[in-house]
């Protein structure tokens, strides 16, 4: 079995307006020195797949339905569970 941990952002080109809030009320907190907040999402997956079906699984899931991926870049990481 493999756990993965996907992490979904908005591509650098597309303005994301959930992060320019949070940036605008951690200022108002008086941390003025932070320049950038990006908001994105994050998914815990556990795959019960042959080791070289896990990627393309992951692959299919985050294009068909976790990322728009016009809007969109997705990173993930992939650990072996063991003992399961």
């Amino acid at each position: 079995m493999y756990f993965v941990k996907v992490y979904v952002t908005y591509k650098d080109s597309v303005l994301d307006p959930q992060g320019e809030a949070v940036k605008n009320a951690v200022h108002r907190l008086g941390y003025e020195t932070v320049e950038d907040i990006r908001i994105g999402k994050y998914f815990e997956i556990q795959v019960s797949a042959e080791a070289s079906a896990v990627e393309e699984t992951i692959e299919g899931i985050c294009d068909k339905l976790l990322a728009n991926v016009n809007m969109e870049t997705y990173r993930y990481e992939i650990e072996q569970l063991e003992g399961i």
